[in-house]
């Protein structure tokens, strides 16, 4: 740690020795305060609390005539599982323009595109699970990663691409705090009962061939921005097992299947509000034929929403999200009993659905904001809501309280296995 620190100080010095002296910096920044407890007493976790972190953001940044200089650097200490002081730089870029109709952006960057809210069919960027699940503020949903990203503007529209030497994956609850859904256990686990259960799969070799590249073309069609998209990589969240033999015989152990996706969206305004349509297939390059178990099968989703304002400051939006399982009756077989044929626990089908809504009220001059957002599964027979008051004190202090509550009916489910970590926090967080 004491050498990675050196190394960034000595960046930042760097990058401030090539800004001019007459040259404008700007720093801000917040101190934030976030202490979270679980509702579920029989969680299978390390610690009943999940959240208990103090936290120092700071974001520093320079705009020139030809380049833009941005560096966003967190500080916290955490004692939620373990007490420990943590760093992370989310974000630390170069962008500059090539000629006069492309950008470039260089360094570690936080990624999003797509048009859901929190639905994610194309925006296959990493995402950070951990902190959605116990309060952080929403900005901590999207985890940084090293890429290139160049945008060229040709007149016809925009054309993105976008490459990261070294795949970023999905942060997921490991156990200690969070509790999840194990296969090979059979059902939902943490490190409280056995520290084997620390969930840390391994990445891809760090070989080139084994880097993301993402490319997206936009354009206005009417009064919609229309978009394609292409992703080459890997599903970002460990859905498939290999063998591996470990000395005392095979043992399977989590991958991150390869990963083709095309997908192509729309958003407008439509009747006094805001319409979104998105798609994309899934192509699972290491199941074409849908035929091995151990290996997700490719997919088609498609995802509809609208949003309005139907009150003074009061908005309401809704989504329908469609998934469909390719080859569904070799998936299917993968759970059935080699003896009797009988499918075994419980099996997703071949169409799931899942429906969301969010629902924000401001009051007092907009000063307090009050927001549910439900997530439901009728295929799943799972939900997931998360509720938030909050209140700006002044212009710099905000205080805020919410929930994380999760229910299903199976413990193998997207919300259900994580039904044991209901959560209240509350946070305060002052802005300078």
């Amino acid at each position: 740690m004491r050498h990675v620190t050196l190394v960034v100080m000595g960046l930042l010095l760097i990058a401030a020795a090539a800004i001019p002296a007459s040259a404008e910096v700007y720093v801000h920044g917040f101190m934030q305060g976030l202490w979270g407890g679980r509702l579920d007493q029989d969680n299978p976790t390390t610690t009943e609390q999940t959240a208990s972190e103090t936290r120092m953001q700071l974001r520093v940044e320079h705009f020139g005539d030809n380049a833009e200089v941005f560096g966003r650097l967190d500080f916290f200490w955490d004692g939620a599982d373990t007490t420990r002081y943590v760093w992370e730089l989310r974000e630390g870029y170069l962008k500059f323009r090539l000629g006069s109709n492309i950008d470039v952006k260089a360094g570690r960057q936080v990624l999003t595109w797509g048009t859901g809210d929190l639905i994610f069919i194309n925006d296959v960027f990493a995402k950070d699970y951990r902190s959605f699940f116990i309060g952080r503020d929403d900005q901590y949903l999207k985890a940084p990663q090293n890429a290139l990203r160049v945008e060229w503007y040709p007149g016809f529209g925009s054309l993105s691409f976008v490459w990261t030497p070294r795949f970023e994956p999905n942060r997921l609850p490991t156990g200690n705090r969070l509790s999840y859904y194990n296969p090979i256990a059979g059902g939902i686990v943490g490190t409280g009962i056995d520290p084997m259960f620390y969930f840390d799969p391994p990445l891809p070799e760090a070989k080139f061939e084994n880097g993301e590249f993402a490319a997206r073309y936009k354009r206005r069609v009417g009064p919609f921005a229309a978009s394609l998209y292409f992703y080459k990589g890997f599903y970002k969240n460990p859905l498939g097992m290999e063998m591996v033999d470990f000395g005392a015989g095979p043992q399977p152990v989590p991958v991150y299947p390869k990963l083709n996706l095309y997908g192509a969206s729309l958003r407008g305004a439509y009747l006094g509000g805001i319409l979104w349509l998105e798609g994309g297939y899934y192509d699972s390059r290491e199941d074409a034929e849908g035929d091995d178990p151990m290996m997700p099968n490719s997919s088609m989703v498609g995802l509809a929403g609208y949003e309005r304002q139907v009150a003074t400051n009061l908005t309401i939006n809704a989504q329908w999200q469609v998934d469909y399982l390719m080859d569904y009756a070799g998936f299917e077989d993968g759970f059935r009993d080699p003896s009797t044929g009988e499918i075994q626990g419980f099996v997703r089908d071949e169409v799931r659905h899942l429906l969301t809504t969010r629902i924000r009220q401001l009051l007092k001059s907009e000063l307090v904001k009050l927001e549910a957002f439900l997530f439901y599964s009728p295929t799943d027979e799972d939900a997931y809501l998360r509720l938030l008051a909050e209140y700006k004190y002044t212009d710099e202090v905000t205080l805020a309280a919410g929930a994380n509550i999760f229910d299903g009916n199976y413990a193998s489910t997207e919300f259900g296995q994580f039904q044991l970590n209901d959560n209240i926090y509350m946070k305060i967080t002052y802005g300078f």
